[in-house]
Formats: structure tokens, sequence, C-alpha cells
């Protein structure tokens, strides 16, 4: 017998507390993924769509491969995702990947971020990244990431990427 059978109010309690639990760990109905995620784009050309199917007009074309978007609902073959900037639309799910790649600091325009050698502001700086430079994510411990791209490798604060969750761990 389940804790929560007995009692009305003890099934009502029960009810309300399965309901926050089912909120809090969201998944995707067609994925069986955690909603929200970080996906990154396939190809250099992606359409963002209205609605979940070719029938709904293009609203915007995204043109860079790599490009981490968060996925926000899902419906059959359609993720709706959102981008740094908020856009949100559909996206076909076969033009996403779960390779995890992020966005140096896309709200800091103009501003350099640094690329330490290690997990620790007090190391050597490896390399100083613009705004919006895509990297690929290594690994997080929750406070830094290890990402790397073209020409760089190191550690960054996990507070300067848009593409992963503060506090997130990825190995």
């Amino acid at each position: 017998m389940s804790r929560c059978s007995g009692l009305a109010v003890a099934a009502a309690f029960c009810a309300l507390a399965a309901g926050l639990t089912a909120q809090a760990e969201q998944i995707g109905s067609a994925s069986g993924l955690p909603i929200p995620r970080y996906v990154s784009l396939k190809s250099d050309r992606v359409n963002l769509r209205e609605g979940p199917s070719k029938d709904h007009r293009t609203i915007w074309v995204f043109q860079r491969a790599g490009l981490p978007v968060e996925i926000t609902a899902e419906f059959e073959i359609w993720r709706k995702v959102r981008d740094s900037d908020g856009a949100e639309g559909w996206v076909l799910h076969s033009l996403l990947s779960g390779r995890r790649t992020a966005l140096v600091a896309p709200w800091k325009k103009g501003v350099v971020s640094i690329l330490y050698s290690k997990a620790n502001p007090k190391s050597a700086p490896v390399a100083k990244l613009q705004s919006n430079v895509i990297a690929n994510v290594r690994n997080c411990d929750g406070t830094w990431c290890r990402i790397s791209g073209e020409g760089f490798d190191g550690y960054i604060e996990q507070a300067n990427l848009w593409g992963v969750y503060p506090n997130e761990k990825i190995e």
C-alpha cells in the first residue's frame, strides 16, 4: 500500500506533491529527455518556424553550425528552441545535436573574457575570447567549465557562458 492512500487529506496532499515533482522533473513527450535542455545546431542553415510543421512560415534562419540553443518543448519530430537573444520557434529534431556548445558571454558585447590554464583565476591566462565565440563544452564542475575551439583550450567561469545552466555539472 502506498504512503498516499487512506485519508482524503493525505491523498490530496500526495497529489499536490506529485504534481510539484512532475513540474521539477519535466520530461519531453517525444524524446524522453529532460526539458529544458541545451543542444546545438547541426548545420549552417536551420529554419526556425512559427509552429511545429513545415506548413508554418520560417521566421528566422540560423546560419551558425554549433550554435547552442535551449529546447523548451517537444511535439513529435519538432523541438521548440530559444536562442541566446530570446528568439523562439520550432526546429526539426534532425537538425539538432546533443553535442554541448556554449557562447562566451553574449550579453557582454565588445568585452573580452579570459580563458585560464586551470579552473582558477590566479592561473595563467591562455586566451582572450570575444563575446559570442562558440566553444565546445568539454566539462563543467558547477563553477568552472573547460572549453575548446579553434585555437583555444582552457577554463572559464561557468557564469560567463550561455549554453550551460548555473551549477550544472557536465562530464
